[in-house]
């Protein structure tokens, strides 16, 4: 379950990412049929995928050995079906060369 700060920080990114790219995101989109498998955020026609890879320094779900193999087979499939991924860690989200890149990629791909 998110906390407040939580919820507060993923709609703060919501917000800016549309604010400083111009374009329009979905938050939790499910990109599988199958499997339960959903990108943090993405903006579905360039398919470009957003994923916050928090815990790098603090061994979290993401660095730990199940986690880590999880999200890699979750990335590839993502890239088998045409989907480009761009992985930050939540401190990066407060630089805005992340956001430069973000619609540079969009921008390509469309």
């Amino acid at each position: 379950m998110f906390g407040y700060a939580e919820i507060l920080f993923e709609l703060m990114i919501l917000q800016t990412l549309k604010q400083l790219t111009g374009y329009e995101f979905i938050q939790e989109f499910r990109f599988h049929e199958q499997r339960k498998w959903r990108f943090d955020y993405c903006h579905v026609e360039s398919k470009t995928a957003i994923e916050i890879e928090g815990g790098a320094w603090t061994n979290g779900r993401h660095t730990r050995g199940k986690g880590f193999i999880g999200d890699m087979e979750k990335y590839n499939m993502a890239i088998v079906e045409g989907w480009v991924i761009l992985r930050f860690t939540p401190g990066q989200m407060n630089e805005s060369k992340t956001f430069e890149l973000i619609k540079t990629v969009i921008k390509q791909r469309l």
